[in-house]
């Protein structure tokens, strides 16, 4: 755990230098990026996407299509968002980098499952770019908050994905990163197994306030948005601690109906 700790911090540092070239030096050994695209394996630079790639992942969440305006859901024409109108948000808002679909999702199964740490940076200059693309405006003063891990996901990957994802992109939007506003309470059930409903019980005590936010304007950072229900819970709770506003930033939105 310790030498992954060492790499992690590793792989922060080199990114932001100017001019990476694609490896990180760790210990004495230099470890080279990806050099293909992580989904067609053609050629590629540093681990990032090759451009057919990034269009693919990218090109359907800014190609007009009807969505709803707080949660990114897909819209059929004329239609309601189901998910906003069962449970009215608490967040302001989200931006996604991509829907969770082929091939796009392959990327977070690379990420979580296959604990593919070296796609954090194109992962987070991926969501960085979304943010810049969206249309809009953040408030200032804002403020990174990752979703926390349980401590078993923690174990069997090394590493919160969430955590690191909202640090490449705090330093490529020039804005801070507090991992210790929230604070997971215990591990719960895994939310992949649960309907919406049962979802949104089990998150509802998942977490907790640990810092002073009254006042703070605040962006929760995390992999997935399948239901809304652990972003709800989580800025409901930011709210009634006292923060002005909290909005979402995930790398991919779910376009599956959970029932």
């Amino acid at each position: 755990m310790a030498h992954l700790s060492r790499l992690c911090e590793s792989l922060r540092r080199s990114v932001r230098q100017p001019g990476h070239a694609g490896s990180v030096c760790v210990r004495g050994w230099r470890l080279r990026l990806p050099a293909s695209c992580p989904l067609c394996k053609g050629p590629s630079h540093g681990g990032a996407l090759c451009k057919r790639c990034h269009h693919r992942v990218t090109g359907p969440m800014h190609a007009g299509m009807r969505r709803c305006a707080r949660c990114r859901l897909l819209l059929a024409p004329s239609e309601s968002c189901p998910d906003c109108m069962t449970t009215p948000a608490s967040f302001d808002g989200i931006i996604a980098a991509f829907d969770y679909d082929a091939p796009s999702s392959l990327l977070i199964h690379r990420l979580k499952v296959q604990r593919r740490f070296t796609d954090v940076p194109m992962l987070a200059g991926l969501l960085a770019d979304a943010v810049r693309q969206s249309g809009r405006e953040l408030p200032s003063g804002l403020v990174l908050v990752p979703v926390p891990a349980g401590a078993r996901s923690v174990r069997l990957r090394g590493f919160n994905p969430a955590a690191e994802i909202a640090r490449g992109l705090a330093r490529r939007l020039d804005r801070p990163c507090r991992p210790g506003v929230l604070r997971r309470v215990h591990g719960g059930p895994r939310q992949a197994t649960l309907s919406r409903e049962a979802r949104m019980v089990a998150t509802a005590h998942l977490y907790q306030v640990a810092a002073d936010v009254r006042g703070a304007r605040l962006a929760i950072v995390d992999d997935v948005l399948t239901t809304g229900s652990t972003m709800h819970s989580i800025a409901r709770m930011l709210k009634r601690a006292g923060a002005v506003s909290v909005h979402g930033l995930v790398l991919a939105r779910t376009q599956r109906r959970t029932s």
